[in-house]
């Protein structure tokens, strides 16, 4: 079982011989990208104005099970590239490790993790999986969608981080970007539990009585950060990190990123702390507002 697990995930010859190019990959080409970015941003903006137009503020559009299949889709997607980017990056560390000692850059698998050496092709079994990791950001976009249809809002910070995802994966691949296979192996575990834990509560299991996603997502950015500054150190100790330059506007846009979650964060956590104090309420209650905001964020995200 095992090893049927293990060929089909990193030993497949479509998987050991992907070369990622303009000719050949879908969606390879700066032209879609940037006409993807624009479709996406002026249809959901397009389709706010347009419910804004013939329904009323506060009037919601039923999906029905729609949100819970999606959600379950996009967890068992990246479940599956977190197996087969795992097990792809263990059969090239095999395969690579006797190059190592001729650059001199990398001498462990952590290091290979962070820090692929110069003049790293997009080939290979790691760049598929990057690639699929790419394709998988499509799905993701749907999201928007759903919550313009169920809650009726837009915001601009959900269009920027979801626009911005997708270009820094195409960046991954177009420039053999440092660090890449590590984001993409704690991305795809955190969305696989994150989306596991929104199928379980569409189809109305408990909910956990804590922001369970804003915390994961939290968990999430600070892994990256530390990790960049872990880049950032084998560039200048080790002589040198592939795509560096892509790593540089990736970092630009992190910091981006996080500052507008953090911003997100701090208030939604002081407007909650506002109003248990103006509640005055005792324990019990207050732990059945908790489940029941827990909930709701579960429902907007």
């Amino acid at each position: 079982m095992m090893q049927s697990v293990k060929y089909w995930l990193s030993e497949h010859p479509t998987i050991v011989n992907f070369r990622w190019s303009h000719t050949q990959s879908f969606g390879s080409t700066w032209s879609f990208l940037f006409s993807s970015i624009a479709v996406y941003v002026l249809a959901t903006i397009t389709l706010h104005a347009f419910l804004s137009l013939i329904l009323p503020k506060r009037r919601r559009v039923p999906l029905g099970p729609i949100p819970a299949i999606h959600s379950l889709c996009i967890s068992l997607t990246s479940a599956v590239i977190f197996v087969g980017i795992l097990l792809s990056a263990a059969a090239e560390i095999r395969d690579t490790r006797w190059f190592w000692r001729r650059t001199k850059t990398i001498t462990t698998p952590f290091q290979w993790f962070l820090c692929f050496p110069l003049g790293t092709r997009p080939s290979g079994r790691v760049f598929f999986w990057s690639y699929v990791f790419y394709l998988s950001r499509f799905l993701h976009i749907f999201r928007t969608f759903f919550t313009i249809l169920r809650h009726r809002r837009l915001t601009f910070f959900h269009l920027f981080n979801q626009s911005i995802l997708l270009c820094m994966s195409f960046l991954w691949l177009e420039y053999s970007q440092s660090f890449q296979v590590l984001a993409i192996l704690l991305a795809t575990l955190l969305y696989s539990v994150v989306y596991g834990y929104r199928f379980w509560t569409a189809i109305g299991l408990p909910s956990a009585c804590f922001p369970f996603v804003v915390n994961c997502q939290v968990v999430l950015l600070g892994c990256n950060l530390v990790c960049h500054f872990g880049v950032l150190f084998l560039h200048f100790l080790k002589g040198g990190c592939n795509g560096m330059g892509a790593w540089g506007f990736n970092s630009v846009l992190n910091g981006v990123i996080l500052c507008l979650f953090l911003n997100f964060y701090v208030k939604r956590h002081l407007r909650k702390r506002n109003v248990d104090d103006s509640s005055g309420r005792g324990g019990s209650s207050s732990s059945a507002r908790s489940c029941g905001s827990s909930a709701s964020e579960i429902k907007s995200e």
